[in-house]
């Protein structure tokens, strides 16, 4: 994403400890960060700490002799393209909910035309009481985005919700609400991780895949404003913002998954490692090694898992169907093979047996596969920048689909 202008603004409340990683997350992004305190905030973090982070002063007094030229409040409230309250306690949703500004932060916030981004931290009582719901939901009327808040251990000793969002869900949060709007409209339906197949209750047959190339896709087109289904296997990762996700285990309940998701769906991106085969029979239970005979092995039945890809492609109509190929050898014939059998509009190729773009790395170096036989290699890039290229292509195939001028690279 470009550099955008952000203003973090913290209020008076202990999750304030975690307003310098918020900023550091956004900083990293590229984005250009500026931040104000209510003074209850200074109270748990420094302005001097935020200053190091964002190379800009902090602002924290409503009136600051030292900002002669301008009126301090108006000219953040102008400068913003989004404005992030973190924590945003219960008592700044409800200055900001009845249009109350009698310190630096709700004056701004009041002032500001730009998108207004909170993240809520407050006991559970307070989260759950009546006249927080009200205001609550009078700014998600006003157009208000929120992130969070969770439930937890809060740092009152109570367990609930009310503990505010993790710093980096906060910055994708807000990155999300700063995304383009290139995909609004648009449907997408993406898969990813490995699928897990019972051999018995203990037991399963799997493989390497963490899913982050997949959940990368994910959120790139959630940025971009689609409506974002993600499919995934098992895998620890954290959903990103704005993506509806649905987990699954074996390939049986993946397919069922996608085909359902797929109905509605504009384009369709297949990065999970699907796998291709499964135990013809679970054994229900553990099987016991003192059950079978001294020193022989077990013999395991396996079947063909179906081809999920080859269905989708069967009856994509005007749907983008995007699949990948993960290989360890003959990287580019057999990335041609796979899109010639399965007929989708795209193959995204990489070789899995390098250490720094096979599994569970954060980088990727994949080739794009066009039908007609054009190879775009990309070089060595986060998983993150892999996914905008692709989802660049795509939006150009559909382009150009639009105008009639038919498939092939984009």
């Amino acid at each position: 994403m470009e550099a955008r202008r952000i203003l973090v603004a913290g209020s008076g409340g202990i999750a304030a400890y975690k307003l310098p990683e918020v900023v550091r997350a956004l900083v990293q992004a590229g984005h250009d960060v500026r931040c104000a305190l209510t003074p209850e905030a200074t109270r748990f973090v420094s302005p001097l700490v935020l200053q190091a982070l964002t190379q800009s002063p902090v602002r924290h007094a409503l009136f600051d002799p030292s900002e002669e030229s301008q009126i301090d409040h108006i000219s953040l409230a102008d400068w913003a393209e989004l404005v992030v309250v973190a924590p945003a306690t219960a008592n700044v949703l409800a200055k900001l909910a009845h249009g109350l500004a009698d310190d630096l932060v709700t004056a701004v916030l009041l002032a500001t035309r730009a998108r207004i981004l909170v993240a809520p931290a407050m006991n559970v009582n307070m989260w759950e009481h009546p006249a927080t719901r009200e205001n609550v939901e009078r700014l998600r009327g006003r157009g208000v985005a929120f992130a969070g808040p969770e439930a937890g251990e809060l740092a009152c000793g109570w367990v609930g919700q009310g503990r505010m969002a993790e710093p980096l869900d906060i910055a994708a949060a807000a990155e999300l609400e700063l995304g383009a709007e290139s995909l609004a409209g648009a449907r997408v339906v993406v898969t990813a991780a490995g699928t897990r197949e019972a051999i018995d209750d203990v037991r399963s047959l799997t493989n390497r895949s963490s899913g982050r190339m997949g959940f990368e896709i994910a959120g790139e087109a959630a940025r971009r404003g689609a409506e974002v289904v993600l499919v995934a296997g098992p895998t620890p990762l954290s959903t990103p913002a704005g993506v509806e996700r649905l987990d699954v285990e074996s390939a049986l309940e993946m397919r069922d998954a996608v085909l359902r998701e797929a109905e509605t769906a504009q384009i369709i991106v297949k990065a999970a490692a699907v796998a291709d085969f499964r135990p013809a029979a679970a054994v229900h239970g553990k099987i016991k090694k003192e059950n079978l005979a001294p020193d022989t092995g077990m013999t395991l039945e396996l079947v063909r898992n179906p081809d999920i890809l080859a269905e989708l492609c069967a009856s994509k109509g005007d749907r983008v169907v995007v699949g990948f190929a993960a290989e360890s050898e003959e990287l580019i014939p057999a990335a041609q093979r796979k899109l010639a059998r399965k007929g989708c509009d795209l193959i995204v190729a990489n070789d899995v047996s390098r250490a720094d773009a096979g599994f569970d790395v954060d980088t990727n170096a994949v080739s794009f596969v066009w039908p007609g036989g054009e190879v775009e290699e990309l070089p060595l890039l986060s998983k993150r920048d892999v996914a905008s290229r692709l989802l660049d292509r795509i939006e150009a195939l559909r382009a150009k689909r639009r105008a009639g001028s038919g498939e092939g690279r984009v």
